[in-house]
């Protein structure tokens, strides 16, 4: 009976891999989770890095002055618009006829609770409860 060829898996070979899959699953699904997050948070960052160049652009044709406004994807603001699902509000702080003029900006994704501002050249994200510092390169 030992020479007998056998068809089909016996229950402890499922077992065996279930246990396997249900393992790979509760470590790549935290990893996923962190790596969109973090994906949310780098479109956020580029998009405050590319609009940093078209506010300073704007100001260098309209005497130093900078605009304002909400821009989506869908709605522009002077030729930029930011990522899918980003939204970035930008406010202008301008005092006419002078060179007082400055500006920030604030980037929020549709799918995140995070949200990073642009300040003064500095890049400021809240992840986790913590903020992180970037600095736009001159």
């Amino acid at each position: 009976m030992a020479g007998k060829n056998r068809k089909g898996t016996t229950l402890i070979e499922l077992l065996v891999v279930v246990v396997v899959l249900g393992t790979l699953a509760t470590i790549a699904v935290p990893r996923y989770s962190g790596a969109k997050e973090k994906a949310y948070l780098a479109a956020m960052k580029a998009d405050l890095h590319i609009v940093a160049v078209y506010e300073e652009q704007f100001a260098a044709e309209n005497h130093g002055q900078y605009f304002s406004g909400i821009a989506t994807p869908d709605a522009p603001i002077d030729g930029f618009s930011p990522s899918k699902d980003v939204t970035v509000t930008l406010t202008a702080f301008n005092i006419l006829g002078s060179r007082l003029a400055d500006w920030t900006a604030i980037a929020k994704h549709s799918q995140s609770s995070e949200s990073c501002e642009l300040r003064a050249g500095t890049i400021t994200c809240t992840t986790d409860n913590s903020l992180t510092t970037g600095f736009i390169q001159p």
